[in-house]
């Protein structure tokens, strides 16, 4: 048993060949990278979609058209009263923004049309539209408010909006609850 086999220098010399140079390893261990976490799920926006279709498929009221003063308020036929409610005490968590301020009426119409269709298709269920209180305007009164109203009244994407809470901007913004794509 304590016969060792010497290999022969011709042998030595084709295994050096065969393997090439050799490095010596200082590190044996093997490095791998953790997997990247699942993108998060956003459970208040499914909370708020529940929220709404469960409001829509229960007890319908009729269209609820309110406007006084300063204040904006507008749902689509078949959309509930309790919905507005939770819309104007800012219960839905808002998804989007769109600062219309500075824009003359026309493009203000563009924009606002490509912010909502953009925003339906990423999903987004509630977001703000600021369009300014038009104080600075004079005695023309403001623009962009009364525009803004009529063209969300006649978007098909819309089933509701109304003026925001005072934090969110007063009279100068409304939120504005969007047709999820399905509808």
């Amino acid at each position: 048993m304590g016969d060792k086999k010497t290999v022969s220098e011709d042998d030595m010399s084709l295994f050096r060949e065969a393997v090439g140079e050799v490095k010596p390893v200082r590190d044996d261990r093997i490095h791998t990278t953790p997997p990247r976490p699942a993108a998060p799920r956003l459970r208040q926006r499914d909370a708020d979609d529940r929220s709404v279709m469960a409001a829509l498929l229960s007890e319908l009221s009729e269209n609820d058209f309110l406007e006084t003063g300063e204040h904006l308020a507008w749902t689509r036929e078949g959309v509930q009263r309790s919905v507005l409610r939770k819309l104007k005490s800012g219960r839905y968590s808002i998804q989007g923004e769109l600062d219309l301020h500075g824009f003359i009426v026309e493009d203000a119409r563009i924009e606002l049309s490509g912010f909502l269709t953009a925003a339906r298709a990423e999903r987004r269920l509630c977001v703000r539209v600021i369009h300014g209180k038009g104080l600075g305007r004079g005695d023309n009164g403001p623009r962009l408010k009364p525009a803004v109203n009529a063209w969300l009244q006649r978007s098909k994407h819309v089933l509701a909006f109304c003026s925001a809470r005072a934090s969110d901007g007063g009279t100068g913004a409304v939120y504005v609850l969007l047709r999820s794509p399905e509808e």
